[in-house]
């Protein structure tokens, strides 16, 4: 049976560039980027060149970026380092109802510390309004912290509008941009941000490697203990091999990321035209709003998603109901919910999240595979109805 990926927003397939940049490096520059001699000045010289590249894609010095080992860390870092070395007595942080669990899990813990969060909602369409954000900002608010694309609807949000009213404020400004890279322009200085989440491993690079943009000036307090490396931000012996193979994934995007989003949104659209033409009462979750290309994320009414997310893969096509960081979790998607959709259509979900390797024919055979599983799913069902 042939298999068809459709889930890179969960994780991508480490690319042939990024294989190829990548296998010399373990075999042959395993010195410790610390070392003074040879072995170590040739890991430090391979670190510094995808410093540059990483700093290349998104409009950035290369001594702001930080490697470390992944969104999850750079989330945290970012936010419990601000807002730990910010001076006020009293802290304040803003952010939002359809974060990732990495920056909410992190915000939850700086609540258990004493600082005040605001979550703000967002439309039916998943779009933060600015003006939300500048009711929320206080004389104590030191950070703002808002996703640049959201993992499981694909929706765009308004940073670059949020960043000049936060910066108005006096307040530092965060973004996760792990969804957003690769697939929009990133350019850190027209976003007006002072933080900027990335991860390997949603562009084709291995798992295990991640960055943090950090403003020149920004400061932070580092959330490890140890030596001194990166700057004296992130403490431990580089992944050197992990930052080459981001590096050489970070080239690649920067060579090809506009025809390749172009491509993408029109398989996109192709798929979301196909199953609402073949299965009725789906929506498109966020549908109206700016969105990643590759992502589309649709209901099904009277239909459990994690039903749809199994006999998909019974056929060969790999999907999923959101976010690969809460599988597992019985409770309906955070982000469906905030957008008003009741428990029963949130978890009627499920995300396409289209890469390199998908093409016209997968996207027409997914189509296919979609209608039949759906229509079979309702027969079952106790709670669906027929328009």
């Amino acid at each position: 049976m042939d298999r068809f990926y459709f889930d890179h927003n969960a994780t991508t397939p480490v690319s042939a560039e990024v294989l190829e940049a990548l296998m010399p490096v373990l075999g042959e520059v395993w010195g410790n980027a610390s070392s003074i001699h040879y072995w170590g000045q040739a890991a430090k010289q391979r670190l510094e060149t995808a410093r540059r590249q990483l700093a290349a894609l998104i409009g950035a010095r290369p001594q702001e970026i930080v490697f470390l080992s992944g969104g999850t860390e750079a989330d945290n870092l970012a936010i419990l380092g601000t807002v730990r070395r910010a001076p006020k007595p009293r802290k304040h942080v803003i952010t939002t109802a359809i974060e990732h669990p990495a920056v909410l899990a992190a915000c939850a813990q700086l609540e258990r510390e004493g600082v005040e969060v605001t979550y703000l909602p967002v439309s039916s369409d998943g779009v933060v309004d600015p003006d939300d954000v500048r009711r929320a900002l206080r004389p104590e608010t030191v950070l703002v912290s808002v996703m640049h694309a959201n993992n499981e609807i694909g929706v765009v949000e308004p940073v670059a509008e949020i960043a000049r009213l936060a910066h108005d404020a006096g307040a530092v400004v965060h973004s996760d941009g792990v969804q957003a890279l690769g697939k929009v322009r990133v350019d850190v200085e027209a976003l007006g941000v002072d933080l900027y989440s990335m991860s390997g491993h949603k562009i084709y690079a291995p798992k295990g490697i991640g960055a943090l943009y950090v403003r020149r000036g920004t400061a932070l307090t580092p959330i490890l203990y140890g030596g001194h490396q990166e700057r004296d931000r992130r403490p431990g012996t580089e992944n050197v091999p992990g930052a080459v193979a981001f590096g050489a994934a970070a080239a690649w995007v920067q060579a090809n990321w506009e025809q390749e989003a172009a491509r993408l949104a029109a398989l996109r659209d192709r798929l979301e035209r196909g199953i609402l033409e073949r299965v009725p009462q789906a929506t498109v979750n966020g549908g109206q709003a700016p969105r990643t290309p590759n992502t589309t994320n649709i209901s099904f009414a009277g239909i459990e998603g994690e039903a749809m997310v199994i006999a998909l893969d019974l056929k060969g096509f790999a999907v999923s109901t959101g976010s690969a960081c809460s599988s597992g979790a019985i409770e309906p998607s955070h982000v469906l919910t905030a957008l008003g959709r009741p428990p029963e259509m949130a978890k009627a979900s499920v995300r396409f999240s289209l890469g390199r390797s998908n093409t016209e024919e997968q996207v027409d055979a997914l189509i296919e595979a979609v209608a039949e599983v759906a229509e079979r799913l309702r027969k079952l069902s106790p709670t669906y109805t027929h328009a």
